[in-house]
C-alpha cells in the first residue's frame, strides 16, 4: 500500500512540500498544472496557499480541487506505478 500524506505546505512557484507517513518527504513542482483548466482556480483569492489534506486523504485546495497523493508519492520515489506494483508484489511474495 502506498503511504498516506501526513502534512503538506504550499511553496513559491506552485510547488508543495509533502510528508508521508513512512517518512518520505520532498518538494513536488506543480507549475505545469497552473493556469490550465480547473487549476486556474489556484490564482483566485490566493487559493494555492490554502493546500491541505482533506478528509479522504487527498491533497486538496477546496471541495472541488484535489490531487491524488499516490501520484505525488511515486513521483518523489522516482517510480512509475508499474515499478511500484512489481516491487510490492516481490516483497509480498518473499513474506
Amino acid at each position: 500500500m502506498i503511504s498516506k500524506p501526513v502534512s503538506v505546505k504550499a511553496l513559491e512557484g506552485y510547488a508543495i512540500h509533502v510528508c508521508f507517513a513512512d517518512g518520505l518527504q520532498g518538494v513536488v513542482d506543480l507549475s505545469h498544472l497552473a493556469h490550465e483548466g480547473i487549476f486556474k482556480a489556484w490564482d483566485a483569492n490566493d487559493l494555492f496557499r490554502r493546500v491541505h489534506i482533506n478528509e479522504y486523504g487527498a491533497i486538496a485546495w477546496d471541495e472541488n480541487l484535489d490531487i491524488c497523493p499516490d501520484s505525488l508519492y511515486l513521483r518523489l520515489k522516482g517510480m512509475s506505478f508499474d515499478e511500484w506494483k512489481h516491487q510490492s508484489m516481490d516483497a509480498y511474495a518473499t513474506n
